[in-house]
């Protein structure tokens, strides 16, 4: 009987984004994994996912996550290294980097499945997508 292997992966940039850059460094049938580089002040859009669950982890910088706590409002978390958040399918949600920060996340193998919501909330449509 055999046994499973371990398989190479090839990491690839999933493009540049407004905010900076997003590379794919893990992709299974069961999670995928990126790495995210976001520039100094720059954010991404406030949005929620129909289906994709994800958990991002701060690596350095600093930033700032917006979400709704389930009241229909926009709630700002500041994010130091270490900190860890987790975003179920639904949550809006947008980070902003404070200074250039690298995110770590881990996800269900979804793509494309982004809802923009800054306009639920009153605001206008700015800044790239994460």
């Amino acid at each position: 009987m055999s046994r499973p292997s371990i398989e190479l992966f090839q990491p690839r940039s999933v493009g540049k984004r407004e905010w900076g850059v997003e590379l794919l460094i893990a992709q299974t049938p069961d999670y995928i994994g990126k790495v995210l580089h976001m520039d100094a002040g720059k954010a991404g859009g406030l949005q929620f996912h129909v289906k994709k669950i994800e958990t991002f982890y701060l690596f350095s910088g600093s930033a700032w996550v917006d979400y709704d706590a389930g009241d229909g409002n926009l709630t700002r978390l500041a994010m130091s290294p270490g900190m860890s958040v987790h975003v179920p399918a639904g949550a809006p949600h947008r980070v902003t980097a404070i200074v250039d920060s690298v995110f770590f996340e881990v996800s269900t193998p979804v793509f494309n499945d982004r809802v923009r919501c800054e306009l639920e909330y009153g605001e206008p449509e700015v800044g790239g997508l994460p």
